[in-house]
């Protein structure tokens, strides 16, 4: 039986706690979301939570345990797999008993869903009421996707004392073989870009092949910011034999978490050229994947398998999400940091929700905390950011570093150290010491900051959890981090489910504020960085430089061009169109006024 999905949004992945178990809380009403698979402690802590809670069975998976990464996650997820059927049995029945359930479900549908204009019929015939309707919700109702994220760059190789462990125990392979050994029949959402050796790994698995019916038991997200990007991943795992079905467009700045900036190609020019040649995308991939499952002498499906494209980053209204779905055709558009706020969808701390409520636009930036080195969204204010500071202050910069999940750097250990561990910054900082008469009072502090500014992510992205449901914080206290996208600035109240979900779909906006279109947020955004990168150039700028910044705005200019089309054509967004139009004029103008440096000839 093909499942229809019934909701036309999903919510994406969001920290490391954040949506660890949102499909408890969410996926008997059919709506999909993404469990981190990054932090194997905070999992084995929330399935020992879960199993107390509806009372299962437990028993802890302990480091000493040869495979324990995989084990926790596969363990957890056969946990969330079985409580999600339970609560939706439950639910279903719930339907049939009661009219004022169904009539409540049936009011977070969209308008134009046929399940839910099909309910309406039974409710309207009143004839055997109960019979009818219990047939009709087990041939038209599933639960939402329990979908699961890896970070490709998250692949830290692992350690016994000194010997190096083989491959498949590096972070993200044993993450991958967790959701692989799982019971679940949903998606494995890859993000941060390419990762050779982990794609490769996909082979050991045969649930991300087809079967003898064509299906999947398990399939592939990607995550992308670009269709270049998606064209050489797709093609790369379909050469293994392996099928993509979902590209996932996040705007590169507008969007929560790591933020990965294309070369100023803006999200409207993107999903159009998605749109304009998604057929070339399932043809060159199935093209190439017959011919590997041809080789691998395994079956092979005749016509290309289902491929969707979906949207996520900075979308608010009900209008906006309308018109990506109608304008681009794309399947779904993830909402994500406005959920942080439905206490029934998220795992947030109140202390922190109450900060996001009360957040305005100049507290949410873009940020150099991560360890990753990759440009990181968050928020002024949190518990994470006063406890670095008071360490800074009392000269004892850095974490204490337990977890080690992005103890990547290679520069002064080979196990790997972590930028944001004391051990790592105590030598950098003697290292800036050593060289301190040599720096002016203005360098000095700067390349301090540059140091201390790096954040425990992988603690503070997982305290939120542990304080929601009291359980015990071990070690030094690092508070939490959020990572939002900017678009919640805009959002300033805590919401129900069935509030968030009306606001999606009906106009019945929980929003109190103006806010800019999602187009124009993202286009400012692009601008701030462009100035930013030209302000920020520290050394000679090399002609490869000064091309990439004139590639980066001409791209920028082009999507401006674009919009100014785009908007002149379609039928949304009428009553803001001037508006609009003007703070498009406006961004250009400012582009423009933007010097990008000339080559000196020696």
């Amino acid at each position: 039986m093909t499942k229809t999905p019934l909701h036309t949004f999903h919510i994406p992945v969001m920290g490391l706690a954040y949506t660890i178990d949102s499909p408890i809380r969410v996926a008997q009403y059919g709506i999909s979301s993404v469990i981190a698979l990054a932090d194997d402690d905070l999992i084995e802590k929330m399935r020992n939570f879960y199993s107390t809670k509806f009372n299962i069975p437990y028993e802890e998976i302990t480091q000493k345990f040869h495979d324990y990464r995989a084990e926790r996650i596969t363990s957890y997820l056969n946990l969330v797999d079985k409580i999600v059927k339970d609560k939706f049995e439950s639910f279903k029945t719930e339907l049939t008993e009661s009219k004022t359930a169904l009539e409540n479900f049936m009011s977070m549908l969209p308008n134009t869903s046929d399940i839910k204009k099909g309910f309406q019929n039974l409710l309207d015939d009143g004839i055997a009421f109960k019979e009818n309707i219990q047939h009709y919700i087990e041939s038209h109702l599933f639960p939402g996707d329990i979908d699961v994220n890896i970070m490709t760059k998250l692949d830290k190789d692992n350690f016994i004392k000194n010997e190096q462990l083989p491959i498949e125990f590096n972070d993200a392979h044993a993450a991958l073989r967790g959701f692989a050994n799982s019971n679940l029949e949903s998606s494995v959402v890859l993000s941060a870009g390419m990762n050779p050796r982990l794609f490769g790994y996909f082979e050991n698995f045969k649930d991300f092949f087809p079967n003898e019916k064509n299906e999947l038991k398990k399939k592939i997200i990607l995550k992308v910011s670009d269709f270049r990007s998606a064209m050489i991943q797709g093609n790369f795992l379909a050469k293994k034999g392996l099928w993509v079905s979902e590209y996932r467009i996040e705007s590169g700045l507008n969007c929560g978490g790591h933020a990965f900036a294309t070369d100023g190609l803006l999200l409207g020019t993107i999903l159009e050229e998605f749109k304009q040649k998604k057929d070339q995308l399932v043809q060159s991939a199935h093209d190439l994947m017959i011919k590997a499952l041809e080789l691998k002498n395994q079956h092979f499906p005749k016509n290309p398998l289902e491929l969707k494209i979906t949207v996520q980053g900075g979308v608010g209204t009900a209008e906006e999400h309308e018109f990506l779905l109608d304008e681009y055709k794309v399947d779904s558009v993830g909402w994500g940091s406005p959920f942080l706020l439905v206490p029934e969808a998220t795992s947030v701390d109140q202390e922190t929700r109450n900060l996001l409520m009360n957040a305005k636009e100049d507290d949410f930036y873009l940020s150099n905390i991560s360890p990753l080195g990759v440009p990181f969204n968050t928020l002024r204010g949190t518990t994470n950011e006063f406890l670095k500071q008071k360490r800074i202050h009392e000269n004892k910069a850095g974490s204490s570093c337990p977890k080690k999940f992005l103890a990547l750097s290679k520069e002064y250990d080979p196990h790997g150290i972590c930028t944001a561990s004391k051990k790592y910054q105590d030598i950098k900082l003697e290292e800036l010491e050593a060289k301190k008469d040599s720096l002016s009072a203005d360098e000095f502090e700067k390349s301090k900051i540059k140091i201390t500014e790096k954040s425990c992510l992988c603690v503070g992205l997982a305290n939120a959890s542990y304080l929601e449901n009291d359980i015990k914080i071990k070690g030094q206290a690092q508070g939490v981090v959020i990572c939002p996208g900017p678009n919640l600035a805009y959002f300033d109240q805590e919401v129900s489910l069935k509030e968030m979900v009306q606001h999606i779909y009906q106009e019945k906006s929980v929003l109190r504020t103006e806010r800019p279109h999602l187009f124009v947020k993202e286009l400012k955004m692009y601008v701030d960085y462009f100035r930013n990168e030209i302000e920020t150039i520290s050394g000679e700028v090399t002609a490869n430089q000064i091309k990439k910044w004139n590639s980066f705005k001409s791209n920028i200019l082009e999507g401006i061009e674009y919009y100014q089309n785009l908007f002149s054509s379609v039928l949304y967004f009428k009553n803001d169109e001037k508006k609009i139009k003007n703070q498009f004029d406006f961004y250009k103008a400012q582009l423009n006024a933007i010097q990008i440096p000339k080559l000196e000839l020696v």
